[in-house]
């Protein structure tokens, strides 16, 4: 059972936007006969790939595919009242939208369960009137307890579609749906008065693929339609299963009211049967699993929403969305693959009126810029609910939404003492959440400020960091703390970095902080540790833990990545589960011996043993500046049957020592030190330490590399 709070009182629904492209690899199956099975299309996949929970996780090497987004925190009122407001942008260049439980772009009018509006201008200068609205609009299939809820548009031209739904009074299921027609602009309908098209709870929450201007970037001569099962989002009382599951179905543009004509994607192509159909996309994630308060929880993410085709990116966008997030998923065609790219967290209730969430989060194309990457997302929220806003957002509301398409070309930057997140870097701030809703601050050169991710969650992880639509190395992260109290504001534990790979996060290894972070509130307020790691090449990279306190939050008030000449875990102190920053070549034995009291320093130190013969050593490559001098040193211990000279520690580009030094049998441990300047067009080197073995039991311990 979950709890209800703004959408359990008013009728919610939030976008989704999904975009088809035809091209040799992904073209839509051909038509089929009813119940036939066919070749399976290009790129089908049953479910989401979210292997990145939260953020962007582009689909490295597809063309179009998204590297960054980025979302306003609020959205720009028009004068209108109601909510959902599905539209589409008809041949005569108007933008048509419906709402539901509003007066619509009239508002001196009557008050509507559902209504239709012209709508004029830009975002920011909209205009619009109420052209029909109430019974003009739809049946009421399911008698008393329900009312019309509009769920799609589609233009064909200048001929308008509109799906509408019978929904629940407490919005908790929907049993039936149908299709209606306007050839007059929304003036006046036509449907069939006897049934509905789809009933029994089986594809009646109904949105079309927006394919702009009258349809004209519709790959072939189809409408598509996207349907969930059961509810049009998360049903709080469980009256029905919550909608986990996108299917598709197409119809041919001239027969969009002729059920018989509708194909239901199967998987392995189309059938006319509806119990044939698959999912297109599944996602069974769930958030906010426990509150603090009494908001609602445990929310599934897919909801009724909007698909809307960006030509630029040749990738189609769905918009969904929970109680409090928006839910972002991109696809090369309209059955998927399906990757999940972005959430945008709003926090629990009470929202403000400068950071708020919604529902019937969709994308009208009218809106998409020329560019291709800026657009504007449509979502609104309830005045009576758990927001706590007031009626300001009750209406067809717009904001922002910038997508920055991914670049598949290797990293090229240098190392240096600059700031990879800086506001020119093109860097797009991420966290799980924040408080005020901006994320401003974390690159703004200050470190006196505080933002928080306390969202009324009871979380078990927190983060801060940063993505890029191109790959970068990185080998350095400064986190600084904002204010911390017993609340929260710190890491339990120890904050770890993990990076972008392939769309998914994984974590570094060898990872070292300085100075220790202590685990609890005495990390401090706007105390700032450097977190340091072997070189990576990512698009993304954050500073991630368990939240602290009472409330479960961190803070940040700075994050600085950069790629700097620095040897990573020097003292073999690191911790994380990837990559070790230290690797091996030859045939002795080697690792690390953890806390057995063999170190010059701290607990551990690395070795290498054998009785056996030639050359094995430990080496790191490290990024270095041509035309620098460094100085490199470590502290090695050799043991009684290493000869004189036969030990070598030093620095060499790609085969060529660069400096080394020699050394032979030991009593402790002795310092090692080698100065070398870089020749030009040299951007790393590798140190190593090793020995020539006599084929005696032979070892060496080593520890405390430094470079300066």
């Amino acid at each position: 059972m979950k709890r209800g709070a703004l959408l359990a009182v008013l009728p919610l629904v939030f976008g989704t936007a999904t975009l088809l492209t035809q091209s040799s690899q992904s073209a839509p199956p051909s038509a089929t006969p009813a119940g036939a099975s066919h070749t399976k299309p290009y790129g089908t996949a049953p479910s989401v790939d979210h292997t990145k929970r939260y953020g962007m996780a582009g689909s490295v090497g597809s063309v179009g595919s998204v590297g960054t987004a980025q979302v306003e925190s609020k959205g720009t009122a028009s004068k209108s009242d109601g909510d959902l407001w599905p539209s589409c942008w008809a041949g005569n260049d108007k933008l048509y939208a419906a709402n539901g439980d509003g007066k619509g772009f009239s508002t001196d009018g009557d008050f509507a369960d559902i209504a239709v509006s012209e709508i004029n201008g830009t975002p920011g200068n909209l205009s619009g009137a109420t052209i029909s609205k109430g019974d003009q609009v739809g049946s009421i299939w399911s008698g008393a307890g329900y009312n019309r809820k509009p769920t799609g548009m589609v233009c064909v031209g200048d001929t308008l579609y509109l799906a509408v739904q019978d929904l629940a009074l407490d919005f908790n299921d929907v049993p039936a749906a149908t299709i209606l027609k306007s050839t007059d602009h929304g003036k006046t309908w036509t449907w069939d008065r006897t049934k509905p098209m789809f009933s029994d709870h089986v594809f009646t929450t109904i949105w079309f693929a927006d394919f702009g201007k009258g349809g004209a970037l519709a790959p072939d001569g189809y409408v598509y339609a996207y349907g969930l099962d059961g509810n049009w989002r998360d049903s709080f009382d469980d009256t029905v299963a919550d909608p986990q599951s996108v299917f598709l179905a197409r119809v041919p543009k001239n027969k969009v009211q002729d059920r018989g004509a509708w194909k239901f994607y199967t998987g392995a192509g189309w059938s006319s049967k509806i119990a044939d159909r698959k999912p297109v996309l599944t996602d069974t994630r769930r958030l906010y699993a426990q509150t603090y308060g009494t908001n609602a929880s445990n929310l599934s993410v897919i909801s009724q929403g909007g698909v809307t085709y960006l030509a630029k990116q040749k990738r189609y966008v769905y918009t969904s969305w929970t109680e409090y997030t928006f839910e972002f998923y991109e696809s090369p065609t309209p059955w998927g693959p399906w990757k999940h790219f972005m959430s945008k967290d709003f926090g629990g209730y009470p929202w403000s009126t400068s950071k708020y969430g919604g529902y019937g989060v969709t994308i009208p194309s009218k809106f998409v810029q020329p560019d291709g990457n800026t657009m504007y997302i449509q979502a609104n929220v309830c005045p009576c609910g758990g927001g706590g806003i007031g009626t300001s957002v009750y209406n067809f509301n717009l904001r922002k939404l910038v997508i920055t398409p991914s670049t598949n070309a290797p990293a090229t930057n240098l190392p240096g003492p600059d700031n990879l997140a800086a506001p020119a870097s093109g860097a797009v701030a991420i966290s799980k959440s924040t408080n005020s809703g901006s994320l401003a601050l974390m690159n703004d050169g200050a470190k006196t400020g505080s933002e928080s991710d306390f969202d009324d969650e009871v979380k078990g992880t927190s983060w801060w960091g940063y993505e890029w639509p191109a790959r970068h190395k990185v080998n350095n992260v400064e986190f600084t703390s904002g204010a911390v109290s017993a609340e929260g504001g710190y890491f339990t534990g120890r904050p770890r970095v993990q990076v972008k790979q392939g769309g998914a996060w994984v974590e570094v290894g060898s990872q070292t902080v300085s100075p220790a972070y202590p685990g609890d509130a005495s990390a401090g307020a706007n105390t700032t540790y450097t977190i340091t790691f072997p070189v990576q090449e990512t698009d993304g990279v954050r500073v991630i833990g368990l939240p602290g306190g009472t409330r479960s939050y961190t803070t940040v008030s700075e994050l600085a990545v950069r790629y700097v000449s620095q040897l990573a875990d020097g003292g073999f102190e690191g911790t994380g589960g990837g990559k070790p920053a230290w690797l091996f070549e030859g045939t002795a034995a080697n690792g690390v011996d953890r806390g057995l009291g063999f170190a010059h320093s701290g607990a551990n130190n690395g070795w290498i043993r054998c009785t056996c013969t030639g050359f094995s050593d430990l080496y790191q490559t490290v990024p270095v500046t041509p035309g620098t001098t460094y100085t490199f040193g470590s502290w090695i211990n050799a043991s009684a049957n290493l000869p004189a000279d036969q030990g070598r520690f030093g620095v060499r580009a790609g085969t060529t020592d660069l400096a080394s030094t020699t050394f032979g049998a030991g009593t402790g441990y002795v310092h090692h030190e080698v100065t070398v300047k870089i020749p030009a067009n040299t951007h790393e080197v590798t140190v190593y330490a090793g020995f020539n073995a006599p084929n005696l039991d032979t070892w060496i311990q080593t520890d405390d590399f430094t470079v300066s």
